[in-house]
């Protein structure tokens, strides 16, 4: 009988700090797609540890929808729960496929836009990992999250401008063969869906700080 009284107590999960490691996974894969693109030789080891971080990922979002079902009291809606950390994952998902479409095209020199996308990359995962701390006490910090959000929502329309230079520059240079381009305007594609992600981030977290701030 206790047992069954005790199911029914009002349980809180530890949402800030999933929120809180997702994010760190988010910053460590985004690091790691820094290296890879620079110019360096470790590009399997680099890939290695983006499908690293994107395995933690999984997990830490497993825990969340668990939570989620299992939790009487959450910090936020369930579906704002769930549509942030949706979209953090979709930012690292895009990620890894970034990571597995360079290694099928065995790809090892990058365009000078290429790597300026990833650097806005790092920039939206490190501004999203200090945007998240900040949801545990969203009264006092929605100035600072409205700050954060909008600055991720510009890193999404730099990147934009990057992908068109790049993608134009890329067309002009390879009109002579066709594949190289096709190989071009599929990294650029995956580097703007991560930037478009992160402005999703962006979205949702400004979502709460309207809703709870």
């Amino acid at each position: 009988m206790f047992a069954w009284f005790q199911r029914l107590l009002p349980r809180k999960g530890d949402f800030f700090g999933m929120f809180e490691a997702h994010a760190a996974t988010l910053v460590a894969a985004a690091t790691a797609m820094a290296k890879l693109v620079d110019g360096g030789t470790a590009h399997t080891e680099q890939i290695a540890e983006i499908n690293r971080r994107e395995h933690e990922a999984d997990e830490i979002i497993r825990e969340v929808l668990t939570s989620v079902r299992r939790t009487f009291l959450t910090p936020f809606d369930r579906g704002a729960i769930t549509s942030l950390i949706g979209a953090m994952d979709d930012a690292i998902d895009e990620m890894q496929d970034t990571a597995r479409a360079i290694s099928l095209y065995e790809l090892s020199t990058f365009e000078p836009e290429m790597r300026q996308m990833v650097g806005i990359i790092v920039e939206a995962a490190d501004l999203t990992a200090e945007a998240i701390p900040m949801l545990r006490d969203i009264t006092r910090n929605g100035t600072k999250l409205h700050d954060r959000t909008e600055k991720l929502v510009q890193l999404e329309s730099r990147a934009d401008v990057v992908h068109a230079a790049g993608l134009k520059k890329a067309f002009k240079e390879h009109k002579s063969d066709p594949m190289q381009f096709m190989v071009a305007r599929e990294i650029y594609k995956h580097l703007e869906r991560i930037a478009d992600a992160f402005e999703d981030v962006a979205n949702e977290i400004d979502g709460l700080a309207i809703d709870h701030a």
